[in-house]
């Protein structure tokens, strides 16, 4: 069955949901209860990639994963908790803290997180693409940052006994169409490792149905969820925990398990 990743922005400036778990407490709180909803992993970030945000030194975005990361371990907090960085040294940090997953959202920075994960004995979430998917360019109107401001979104996967996921970059310089085209690739890259698809609340939903109201979106969300674990991915990446779970569960008990 394909794993529920809920996120933890401790950010003030998140695109969906900056602000609202901005301190150690308020990010404790939801991650204890998004594991409650029923996430398989907890992904914590301290900093946000939408257009025009402030990039972070490690030690500026370590300030402030560090306090939930160290509030969680003295909670004994069971599930594996990931940490969205592209910094080494928040990875190595984080992981000598008990993460167990370095989630890096660009690949100049995957050779190191490769060596750090592998002294870990950590799983690694890097940026991938089928040789052959052309992005355009940055679409404005979207959500994520370019990837090719920090390194190209890989097209081959490394050689290395560190397991790793691919995630395709849903909503990084791409525009609807790029979008649609990543996530029917799914099933290609089933075939090349785990797959995790992060498209919750991109705006290719709000682009696809019209809708502008924030938080009216879920059914969209849903769906991309539930069509990229029917495709084979191993992973989706939510902020809806409780309702991503439910649907499959259902899809679970109607849709034959995958190979």
């Amino acid at each position: 069955m394909c794993k529920v990743m809920g996120i933890v922005n401790v950010t003030p400036d998140s695109f969906s949901d900056g602000g609202k778990f901005n301190t150690p407490e308020e990010a404790i709180r939801r991650a204890r209860n998004l594991a409650e909803e029923g996430a398989a992993i907890i992904d914590i970030g301290g900093e946000s990639t939408r257009p025009g945000s402030t990039p972070l030194s490690w030690a500026e975005e370590w300030s402030r994963i560090e306090p939930v990361l160290s509030g969680l371990s003295k909670k004994n907090f069971s599930i594996p908790i990931s940490v969205d960085t592209y910094h080494p040294e928040t990875a190595e940090r984080s992981l000598a803290l008990g993460a167990k997953i370095v989630n890096c959202v660009y690949a100049a920075p995957v050779p190191d997180m490769l060596r750090v994960c592998g002294r870990f004995g950590a799983e690694l979430v890097v940026p991938f693409r089928l040789p052959g998917m052309s992005i355009a360019g940055r679409d404005d109107t979207d959500d994520g940052g370019a990837p090719d401001t920090k390194g190209d979104v890989l097209s081959e996967i490394p050689k290395t006994d560190v397991p790793l996921y691919l995630d395709p970059m849903i909503g990084f310089g791409t525009t609807r169409e790029e979008d649609l085209a990543l996530l029917k690739s799914i099933p290609e890259m089933a075939k090349l490792g785990r797959v995790l698809i992060g498209a919750s609340r991109k705006r290719i939903v709000k682009k696809l149905t019209g809708e502008k109201v924030p938080g009216k979106d879920l059914a969209g969300n849903l769906t991309i969820a539930v069509w990229a674990a029917l495709q084979g991915a191993s992973v989706v990446r939510v902020h809806d925990v409780r309702e991503t779970v439910q649907a499959l569960k259902v899809l679970s008990a109607l849709a034959p398990a995958r190979s």
